[in-house]
């Protein structure tokens, strides 16, 4: 995720991120979530010519952004996709067991949040889309149209943690049936009307928001599948580095990190001839300066996670 300060898009965590990948000039690095290229920069900026850089990103806007930037660059390969390809991707450009570094800056770019019309943001009034790739999928809309009460309290507590779910849920669906559904600050009027008790620091509707936003890009399912294909695509000593801002996506890493860093052996029986662990975690989860939260304050919940593939 990226601040939006006076139209420069500044990446969370920029030099603990470079610091981290410990880039080797003529080294494969690849980042999952160009955003608006921040990150990509950086580390092309400390890439010798027989360096690559391999750019995924599901949003059209970012990858003709990417375009742009990196137009005329022999070292720099841009995919427009999902990241739950990134093996694909890898194999098409005979990276597989090559690269040195993966970055995945989860959430949503600022960019996307300081757009209206892509409806991920309740500051400002837009229609409810929520889509990354604005070229498929249903929209939040269309989908809060037609849930059912049962399965919009489950998205909400299950991929908001919100504790009120069931009372939101009611009264989106009784919103529902006196007029559509089709903006942000509706949606945003709707929770904050149905929360009882003192307010939070946090915006009521923010746990909302990033429920329907999971559920509509399917997100956790492709980051899960994007950190196994990451261990494939790293050589020995490769990072995998990985940029969390709620605990749902904390999971996802520690899930992957527990997998990769034990073999899989039933306790109390002796089993030899397995393979090793293939991850280690490098030190603790980063988290961003006071200087870096007070300069952007939608980097306050990050946190970056570093893992290194195991020499065999």
């Amino acid at each position: 995720m990226q601040s939006g300060a006076h139209g420069l898009h500044q990446p969370v965590l920029l030099l603990e991120v470079i610091e981290a990948l410990k880039i080797d000039p003529d080294g494969t690095y690849v980042d999952c979530t160009f955003g608006r290229g921040g990150h990509s920069r950086e580390i092309l900026n400390r890439l010798g010519r027989r360096g690559r850089l391999l750019v995924l990103d599901q949003d059209p806007q970012a990858v003709a952004h990417a375009r742009r930037l990196f137009a005329g660059d022999r070292r720099v390969v841009i995919e427009p996709g999902n990241f739950s390809e990134i093996v694909r991707f890898a194999e098409e450009h005979g990276f597989v067991g090559k690269v040195k570094g993966v970055l995945f800056d989860l959430g949503v770019s600022s960019p996307q949040l300081d757009n209206p019309e892509r409806g991920f943001s309740f500051a400002q009034d837009g229609p409810l889309d929520m889509r990354m790739n604005t070229n498929r999928g249903i929209t939040a809309a269309d989908w809060l149209q037609q849930v059912s009460l049962h399965d919009l309290e489950e998205v909400l507590r299950a991929y908001g943690e919100e504790r009120h779910a069931k009372r939101i849920a009611s009264a989106v669906l009784a919103e529902r049936e006196v007029r559509p559904l089709k903006s942000t600050r509706q949606l945003a009027g709707i929770v904050q009307r149905a929360l009882p008790g003192p307010r939070e620091k946090k915006h009521p509707a923010t746990r909302t928001f990033q429920a329907i936003r999971i559920l509509i890009n399917e997100e956790l399912k492709a980051l899960e599948a994007a950190l196994e294909g990451s261990v494939k695509l790293l050589a020995e000593f490769g990072r995998l580095l990985v940029i969390t801002f709620h605990s749902l996506e904390d999971h996802s890493v520690k899930g992957v990190l527990r997998k990769y860093s034990q073999p899989d052996v039933p306790r109390k029986l002796p089993v030899t001839g397995l393979p090793g662990p293939q991850l280690k975690k490098i030190g603790k989860p980063v988290r961003p300066s006071a200087e870096e939260v007070a300069a952007n304050q939608r980097a306050r919940s990050a946190k970056l996670y570093v893992l290194e593939h195991v020499a065999c």
